[in-house]
């Protein structure tokens, strides 16, 4: 019997209109379901609180065993879950299996964290026990993107509940089945009780809602910049925690040094990995000039290489990208570059939404490929002179999220990485790499630091709180 079945993959009925699930590769309709509006946040949000209290009285060994069946559940319904991330999402079915694998990973990683220690004894100057425990902050709203939609989904719903809170979901209603009601259905299979997680696929309505609400203290959102500046705005209004992992134009710093006959495969992968659609994506190719015509004839052969198709019907390194406003942006940056001078080494077309890897010479501070997130399979390489300009030029943008550094000499790529500001370094690989042990997030216009992962989450969905325990009822001059 399929874990997912649109006749009741909805567990009740949503305000909003209703929505049709879209692949992207043929344009044809996968399913329908209903997107949520203001009043079923509200509904959500009440059902949350009013089941989280119970919830968190549960022994932390009872919360770990839901999440553990969970992990393991995504390994026994991976033929089912792994067609929806190709059908819906457009991935290759490698990047979805990628996808599964840290799905679980998450949940074994949130069930262990539900018994790590939450406290400290504190020294004190009274006669009695003062200490410190983390408790849950209540209801967690969650609000994910298209782009990974299950792994961007499960990394706050997992660790959240396990540290005894409830869940709000708003996915992206182009990905509401892979990045929602497949964990819906997972965490129901696995036995987590009702009440305790939402899933509300919406459009800005819901989200706008989901921010405002009194009964969601904190938020945890995975988007565009622009947009998380709004939800960052919006939660300080309301005096909420908002934990923000934004966008990114991260650089792939190539020193002199650099064996190309291996570094060509990694910077196509960070370049045209999921379309380009991933936040750590490698954005800017900054190489030394003495490898660099090489590098951009070597990169441009491996682009024309890549095969470029449906993903769910043959063989292919590339899918389609997400929708039509998300390819004529992609494409409006590379027009725009060419346009100011940038070379077009390869790519640069498209058919319906399958956009070809794409690779610009030329690039300077004034072409917008560079200069901007793309968030599709473009790859702008710029030449360098020396270590300290390849330095300032990755540290010259408005993003700090991912960056590689590819040397022989591995010390000197961690000397060179401290003068970028950034939040994850990798040495000898390229910048899109996850795991869920790992910090994740990034700085400047990337978001608000590490929130998420391994023991960020203890901070990301809980509260500390101060207690202290006399023996005898304090007494006071007055």
């Amino acid at each position: 019997m399929p874990l997912l079945d649109p006749r009741t993959w909805q567990p009740r009925a949503l305000a909003g209109r209703e929505h049709t699930v879209i692949e992207p590769a043929t344009g044809g309709p996968l399913g329908t379901l209903t997107l949520a509006a203001a009043e079923d946040v509200d509904a959500a949000a009440a059902a949350a609180a009013a089941a989280q209290a119970e919830w968190a009285r549960v022994p932390h060994f009872a919360r770990a065993r839901v999440l553990r069946r969970a992990g393991d559940l995504f390994t026994a319904h991976a033929g089912e879950l792994r067609e929806w991330l190709v059908r819906e999402s457009g991935s290759v079915p490698d990047k979805a299996d990628f996808e599964l694998h840290v799905a679980a990973q998450e949940c074994y990683e949130a069930a262990a964290l539900a018994s790590r220690p939450s406290g400290h004894v504190l020294p004190t100057e009274a006669a009695r026990l003062s200490y410190t425990r983390r408790v849950p902050v209540g209801v967690v709203g969650v609000i994910s993107p298209f782009n990974a939609p299950l792994i961007l989904s499960v990394r706050s719903v997992a660790p959240a509940l396990a540290l005894g809170n409830a869940v709000v979901l708003k996915p992206d209603p182009r990905t509401a089945v892979c990045g929602g009601l497949s964990l819906a259905a997972v965490l129901a299979e696995a036995g987590l009780p009702e009440g305790l997680f939402h899933v509300l696929p919406g459009g800005p309505e819901a989200g706008q809602a989901l921010v405002a609400d009194p009964r969601v203290p904190v938020l945890s959102f995975t988007g565009s910049t622009a947009a998380g500046r709004a939800v960052g705005e919006a939660a300080g209004r309301h005096l909420k925690r908002a934990h923000l992992e934004l966008g990114g134009n991260s650089a792939l710093i190539v020193l002199e040094d650099a064996d190309l006959d291996a570094v060509i495969s990694t910077a196509a992968w960070g370049s045209f990995f999921h379309q380009g659609q991933v936040c750590m994506t490698t954005g800017r190719h900054l190489v030394h000039a003495s490898l660099y015509d090489e590098y951009v004839e070597r990169l441009a052969a491996k682009a024309e290489s890549l095969a470029v198709g449906d993903p769910h019907r043959e063989r292919v390194h590339l899918g389609p990208v997400i929708d039509a406003r998300q390819l004529g942006r992609i494409h409006a940056l590379v027009e725009a570059s060419t346009a100011r001078g940038a070379e077009l080494a390869a790519g640069g077309t498209h058919e319906g939404l399958f956009y070809r890897p794409t690779v610009l010479a030329g690039v300077d501070d004034a072409t917008p490929a560079y200069v901007e997130e793309v968030f599709g399979p473009v790859a702008p390489v710029r030449r360098f002179g020396t270590a300290g300009e390849a330095a300032a030029l990755a540290a010259r943008s408005a993003y700090g999220l991912s960056l590689g550094i590819v040397t022989c000499d591995p010390a000197r790529g961690l000397a060179l990485a401290e003068r970028i500001p950034t939040g994850i370094v990798h040495i000898n690989d390229q910048t899109v790499n996850d795991e869920a042990v790992a910090p994740f997030g990034g700085v400047a216009a990337s978001g608000t630091g590490v929130r998420f992962g391994g023991e960020s989450n203890l901070e990301a969905f809980t509260e500390l709180r101060w207690t202290t325990v006399r023996g005898d009822v304090a007494t006071y001059p007055f």
